[in-house]
């Protein structure tokens, strides 16, 4: 059975509640009489997490460090078992709290057996899952690894004990060569469950230190997700700053506080504190590998920045740890910016999002016929197919990969170079997701559903259960590309649905139906006008085709858009509408670039 330092850092904190309501008054005295001076100091889980932390770069994703200059990762193991002579009892004390964080069993060589076997106790009564520890006499012959840990200074953190050279020797570090985070995690599919129960519990723990969260129930494993509460928009909003602090946990305020976009609403703004963010850069980076990034690319980074929106900032911090060159331009970049950075310092990748870099590379081609853009990575809405066969066969791009991210709880799914259409890899070990129905109950497997995100890493205005306003279904099937795991088959946002005539038509169906005529952005307004319902169908495309081609193949494949009715025909209720535009005349919003796919108008006109 693998160890989590995560479970041992709950321990801690269980013994450092219990010392001080006095719980635990007859341990901490006699940790203060065995020389211990102040128990408390020990006890410090804070602390400990910020050593460990620091020690393993990055505890959530123990047992692997992926690795930031290829897509290799580091293993870190446990040594077996750890002999500790006591000899100074917050030494011997420090050197137990270690070895178990980092999945030892522990033998301890004392006179003191009776104190050892209390803390051990104490620390097991928080009932999560321990390594195994005991005492034996001195001398005892006890095969193991011996471990003799010097005194701590009494000016020294116990975050610095953690980096200590004494600590190395409870750990064995393995370089996976050629083993991607993804293919490690898939290797060690046996533990799955007991990884994820790991995080989870950690998570809820953290959550519960907020207000909002703090009567919720104990979480052993992710099918008691089903038992805790959806996290609604409206509810985020209500309870995170700059309305309320119900989301906060009251900790010292570090790291950076990101605003949505606005496309679907009222901003949001979402805080990630400092170990947060560390951790969604960890786990971006292999993520990046997996979309097809390599050392050595040079980057042309168009996503939107500006009015604390995310995208920029999260992938600027992301690439400055990895081995590649990036122009980072923002959504400001120029068709002369493009042409300049492919011919001076030979960009070979863009990054963007579909409504801003398909008109720049159209035009782009237009003025540089033999412009040629090795891999295009977007994100922020689909893309066409015809689109991207376009910038297969325009401009020779050998990667077209989507990734799914958003603000709230930073990467959801990505596309390595084997997959298409709208599948897409998950990392159920950064962002757990559920596709459940309206009222929040899990769907069958396979069937199509509302996407729950429960971010796993994130502490600090912690995500659980929080319906995104996505919809899709998981897939349990492999992928050529080897990486193991369920695929999440992303059907676009959840407010894609359109009611017209008492019926539902899909955004993504009525985009589908318009590829013959290679649509690059499609937006349906339904608004009230003089006592009928107009549906306004509007589409841009390099080359915008006749109005009434479109209108005829939409109410040849969509009746309830022609003048089918169950009403008096007599009577004008409805109305279709069809306008096609030239790529980048739908209005984007100005912080996000997105462009809002529906827009439904009547309720504005009943207020």
């Amino acid at each position: 059975m693998r160890y989590y330092p995560t479970d041992l850092l709950l321990a801690v904190e269980h013994v450092e509640r219990s010392f001080r309501d006095g719980r635990l008054d007859g341990l901490r005295t006699d940790l203060h009489r065995a020389g211990v001076t102040d128990p408390l100091r020990h006890f410090d889980s804070a602390q400990l997490y910020e050593g460990l932390d620091r020690l393993l770069e990055g505890v959530p994703q123990h047992p692997w460090r992926p690795l930031t200059d290829s897509d290799d990762v580091v293993e870190t193991r446990p040594v077996g078992t750890v002999v500790v002579d006591d000899g100074p009892a917050e030494a011997t004390l420090r050197g137990l709290l270690l070895a178990w964080a980092l999945g030892n069993e522990v033998v301890v060589r004392t006179t003191r057996s009776p104190l050892w076997d209390s803390l051990m106790a104490a620390l097991r009564q928080a009932d999560v899952p321990l390594p195994g520890g005991r005492t034996t006499g001195p001398g005892a012959q006890v095969p193991g690894v011996p471990v003799r840990i010097p005194e701590l200074p009494a000016d020294s953190a116990l975050a610095l004990d953690c980096q200590a050279p004494w600590v190395h020797q409870l750990l064995d570090r393995r370089h996976l060569a050629g083993v991607s985070l993804a293919r490690a995690r898939g290797r060690d599919a046996a533990a799955h469950p007991g990884r994820l129960a790991a995080r989870l519990r950690y998570l809820i723990a953290r959550a519960r230190r907020t207000p909002y969260y703090a009567a919720l129930p104990t979480v052993n494993e992710p099918a008691d997700l089903a038992r805790l509460p959806v996290l609604e928009k409206a509810d985020l909003e209500a309870n995170s700053l700059p309305a309320s602090r119900n989301l906060s946990s009251g900790a010292p305020a570090t790291g950076e506080v990101l605003r949505s976009g606005a496309s679907g609403g009222a901003p949001r703004y979402i805080v990630y504190a400092r170990t947060d963010w560390e951790n969604m850069v960890r786990e971006a980076v292999p993520v990046w590998y997996g979309l097809g990034v390599e050392p050595g690319d040079r980057i042309v980074n168009t996503l939107f920045g500006g009015g604390m929106y995310g995208g920029l900032t999260t992938s600027f911090s992301e690439f400055s740890r990895m081995p590649v060159e990036c122009c980072t331009t923002g959504q400001f970049v120029t068709v002369d910016d493009l042409l300049m950075l492919a011919d001076k310092f030979h960009a070979n990748v863009i990054l963007g999002m579909p409504a801003l870099i398909l008109p720049l590379l159209r035009d782009a081609k237009r003025r540089r016929p033999g412009l040629r853009i090795e891999k295009v990575i977007y994100g922020g809405t689909p893309m066409t197919e015809t689109d991207k066969n376009w910038l297969r066969q325009e401009l020779g791009a050998r990667v077209v990969s989507s990734i799914l991210a958003a603000n709230d709880g930073a990467q959801l799914g990505h596309q390595c170079t084997a997959l298409g259409g709208s599948l897409h890899h998950i990392n159920e070990d950064y962002n757990l997701i559920e596709v459940v129905d309206e009222s929040g109950a899990p769907v069958a497997d396979g069937a199509v559903g509302e996407l729950l995100v429960t971010c796993l890493q994130k502490f600090e205005g912690p995500l659980v259960r929080y319906r995104i306003g996505d919809r899709g279904r998981l897939l349990d099937r492999g992928c050529s590309c080897g990486a193991p795991g369920k695929l999440l088959e992303y059907l676009g946002r959840s407010d894609g649905l359109v009611r017209f005539k008492g019926e539902t038509v899909l955004h993504s169906e009525v985009s589908d139906a318009l590829a013959p005529f290679q649509v690059s952005q499609l937006q349906i307004e339904v608004h009230a006008e003089n006592g009928k319902e107009v549906l306004t169908v509007r589409t841009e495309a390099p080359r915008p085709p006749d109005t009434r081609q479109v209108r005829a193949l939409l109410t040849a494949k969509f009746p309830v858009l022609g003048e089918v009715q169950d009403f008096d025909a007599a009577l004008e209720l409805y109305e279709l509408r069809v306008e096609c535009l030239a790529e980048g005349a739908l209005p984007r919003n100005a912080v996000s670039g997105k462009i809002k796919s529906v827009l439904d108008r009547r309720l504005e006109a009943a207020l």
